[in-house]
């Protein structure tokens, strides 16, 4: 067991946290002010670096390098912001790997080199009016029609909405009840029939956008299929590693509040000395410290291991515990941050208060925070608790 980082691994750190440190934190701030995503030109940057294809295979261009060193760029631009790491998140652990995973070589071919380069942004299209944490209530429908299908539904909650060019998008196939129908299909912004809702107006998240999308009639061609009906299971299988992702955005707001509560507290003044020497702001920085600390471990610990496994996946135990203790100290240290910086921390130019808003969102996203546990709780015991009755 060894807990040090590679030289490769380190280097790898050291160029994405130059990189989003040089470059992002203006972008940052003025995509949180005024809810733009990720502009081309900076996205065809990431590409151009190597960024959006650590973890893809070499032969769409790709780095062809573990999951470890994909969430170690993921914290790195997360620490900047969620929005500035969020096609980041999309390409590496996200629904770009749904594609790599089961799409077939055509699709491969075609849609991860786009990705890699940073010239097309992939999301994933999931929840519904009535299917959010119960997805198998969903009902979108893809219905055979010729050599292709015809899909209509509405879907809601959608990052990227409007924006991606390509939606991973969870249907039902067949008329089979639960699970049983369920796939995936890749739809495109273009196709006609594929329409938008408004942006919604979140609490944080600002600078990823989000709509509903209405499908109406879409057309699209069989090789579009990416999991057919019944592959709802291994759908949820790779979910594993997007639980570590969601788990890094999470990590990557709370290791930004730290560093920036500890800077501030040596600088900060009360009563002639720097408030660091005061034993109340000590013993927020160490739990702080603790927090961050012990959430990194968890998620590089789900992330090395996946390699044992035989789909070289997260488990859902490890990456579960990862996710739902990542979403829940995010909340604790923003909060602590804010507190430890006072006034400074409430105020919109300094940064801890965006943290704090951000930070609410990744235990929700994903799977809430309360789903992890039972996702932990069913691992312990060996078996699925059904919800339904």
């Amino acid at each position: 067991m060894n807990f040090n980082l590679t030289d490769q691994q380190r280097e790898l750190q050291d160029a994405a946290r130059k990189f989003a440190r040089a470059e992002l934190p203006e972008l940052a701030r003025d995509m949180e002010q005024k809810d733009y995503p990720v502009p081309p030109d900076i996205l065809r940057t990431y590409g151009e670096m190597g960024f959006l294809g650590v973890n893809l295979p070499e032969q769409y261009g790709g780095l062809g390098l573990g999951h470890v060193e994909a969430l170690l760029v993921l914290e790195e631009f997360a620490q900047i912001s969620n929005a500035v790491a969020f096609p980041v998140f999309e390409a590496l652990v996200g629904p770009v790997r749904t594609i790599e995973r089961f799409g077939s070589d055509d699709m491969k071919a075609r849609v991860l080199p786009q990705v890699i380069r940073g010239e097309k942004v992939v999301a994933v299209s999931m929840s519904e009016p009535n299917a959010g944490t119960a997805l198998t209530d969903l009902t979108t429908s893809a219905k055979p029609d010729g050599n292709g299908y015809v899909v209509n539904g509405t879907k809601r909650w959608t990052s990227g909405g409007g924006h991606s060019d390509y939606y991973v998008t969870y249907c039902r196939f067949s008329e089979d009840a639960g699970a049983k129908g369920i796939g995936a299909i890749l739809l495109e912004r273009e196709m006609e029939g594929m329409s938008f809702g408004a942006r919604e107006e979140l609490m944080g998240f600002r600078g990823i956008p989000t709509a509903d999308i209405n499908i109406e009639d879409v057309k699209v061609p069989g090789e579009n299929v990416i999991v057919g009906a019944g592959g709802f299971g291994r759908l949820m299988s790779a979910f594993g590693l997007e639980r570590c992702g969601n788990a890094t955005q999470s990590l990557g707001v709370a290791a930004a509040a730290l560093e920036q509560a500890l800077a501030y507290t040596q600088e900060r003044e009360a009563f002639g000395k720097p408030i660091v020497d005061f034993q109340a702001v000590q013993l927020k920085l160490a739990e702080m410290a603790m927090k961050v600390e012990a959430a990194r471990l968890l998620i590089h610990r789900a992330a090395a291991n996946a390699s044992a496994q035989d789909d070289g996946l997260p488990t859902a135990y490890e990456s579960s515990l990862a996710k739902c203790y990542a979403n829940e100290i995010v909340r604790e240290v923003t909060a602590l941050g804010m507190q430890v910086m006072g006034g400074y921390g409430y105020h919109k130019d300094y940064g801890m208060e965006q943290r704090l808003r951000d930070a609410y969102a990744w235990g929700i996203a994903g799977g809430a925070i309360d789903v992890q546990k039972t996702n932990i709780a069913a691992a312990m015991v060996g078996r699925r608790f059904d919800q339904r009755r």
